[in-house]
């Protein structure tokens, strides 16, 4: 008993410093989710994920590049979606860093106050670059994007203006994909990346050749997505990673559709494709099965060998055999993914209180994806209700007839049905707007 004491004291001892600094990225994490929140009337949900690119623990900073921001005629709007696109602009120095170049864009482009604001709102992150003569020449694409009429497919930008290097070449190949059609919301990421499938010259101009070949649509993200696999893989890697999907069972065919459905698809190595398959294989599946899986959901190469032997635990820790884990992957692959104590919190929930069976769970596994709060909870509460006056019969209703059906279909299944008893339907809707 003494050693153990010992060995508690000696971790408690360690573990401070650990704890502390716990302690204080919380509390700064707090503090910046808490100015977003009163500062710029942002959601909490919206406010966390910013807090976790950038935080601070003084407001003097933030209010001075708001304050400043406002002074320029930037509306409380522009200003929301500005820190929105670019948190880091709270962290700049308002007077040393921010304030010169906007002085610098309002004044040396003899641009109207809307007009400026609109230019620097569309793509805030042109204030992070450095150097008049290149803040100057994303200004003036950006603006000439902007101003362009919507049915315009070709820019017209003086060539004599760029400066040479990878800046001429940035703009000459984002200006190359809008004329394909790509949105302005992906050209203006493309623009202010550093990403370098839009840096180069030759290697950009064939990369770009082979998607279009390969048919995919301009206007979606996945072209652009593609556009950087392409341009990151020579033809020999290429040309080996398709092998080894070939030595998997997938044909030539099947691996360019599984590009088409999720670029990504072609960046993970020979080593961990082969891993997932055969991991895939050791949950039950057999070689085809596994086969057809990734063709239709090439996303769960992304999930880890770890993952996936965590997510057979858990289902065989609650009952599953190896039989039934393997069949919902099959009817649900994503099924996989979720984290052990969804897993677990929500089939408790459906077998314990419930008294659904493993085998209605199996047939439905779409349902780890439903929200407890918002959809099982108050659904199920409505379910209990009409079982506990005899109003359902002596059979509990399937899972996928309460859960899976829409909240209108719901409503007529299980409410409105009983519209001439306007105390019990009260009593229903009540249940419908509980949260767990």
């Amino acid at each position: 008993m003494y050693s153990l004491i010992q060995k508690l004291v000696s971790f408690s001892s360690y573990s401070k410093p650990f704890s502390s600094a716990t302690t204080l990225t919380h509390k700064v994490s707090n503090f910046t989710v808490s100015y977003l929140i009163e500062s710029l009337g942002f959601t909490t949900k919206l406010a966390e994920s910013i807090s976790k690119k950038v935080s601070f623990e003084e407001k003097v900073n933030p209010d001075s590049v708001l304050t400043l921001l406002r002074s320029y005629g930037f509306t409380e709007s522009q200003i929301s979606n500005i820190i929105t696109d670019y948190p880091k602009l709270l962290t700049l120095d308002a007077e040393t860093s921010l304030a010169p170049k906007l002085k610098f864009l309002h004044s040396m482009k003899g641009a109207s106050t809307s007009e400026f604001t609109e230019i620097v709102s569309t793509v805030p992150k042109l204030l992070g670059k450095r150097g008049d003569k290149t803040l100057s020449v994303y200004y003036d694409f950006v603006r000439d994007v902007v101003q362009a009429p919507e049915n315009c497919r070709v820019l017209l930008l003086s060539r004599s203006s760029f400066p040479q290097g990878n800046l001429e070449n940035k703009i000459r190949n984002v200006t190359a994909l809008r004329e394909l059609g790509v949105p302005q919301r992906l050209l203006f990421r493309l623009l202010v990346s550093s990403y370098q499938p839009v840096c180069g010259k030759e290697r950009f101009r064939e990369s770009l050749e082979k998607v279009v070949e390969k048919g995919f649509d301009p206007t979606s993200s996945k072209f652009v997505q593609a556009l950087h696999v392409v341009y990151q893989l020579s033809e020999r890697t290429v040309e080996e990673k398709v092998d080894v999907y070939r030595r998997l069972g997938f044909s030539v065919e099947d691996v360019w559709d599984m590009f088409k459905k999720w670029p990504n698809a072609l960046k993970f190595s020979g080593k961990k494709v082969t891993q997932t398959f055969e991991t895939l294989k050791k949950c039950g599946l057999i070689e085809e099965e596994a086969v057809a899986l990734l063709k239709k959901n090439p996303q769960f190469l992304r999930v880890s060998e770890e993952n996936i032997a965590n997510s057979i635990e858990t289902f065989l820790g609650l009952g599953f055999s190896r039989g039934e884990f393997a069949m919902m992957i099959k009817r649900y692959p994503v099924c996989i993914g979720f984290s052990g104590e969804t897993v677990r919190k929500k089939t408790e929930f459906l077998v314990e209180e419930m008294d659904w069976s493993l085998d209605d769970v199996v047939s439905h596994p779409q349902v780890f994806s439903y929200s407890m709060e918002k959809r099982m909870v108050p659904r199920c509460g409505v379910i209990k209700a009409l079982i506990s006056k005899g109003l359902l019969g002596s059979e509990l209703p399937s899972v996928c007839s309460v859960l899976a059906c829409t909240d209108k279909m719901f409503l007529r299944r299980y409410v409105r049905k009983h519209d001439d008893d306007k105390e019990l339907v009260a009593e229903l809707m009540a249940y419908l707007h509980q949260r767990a």
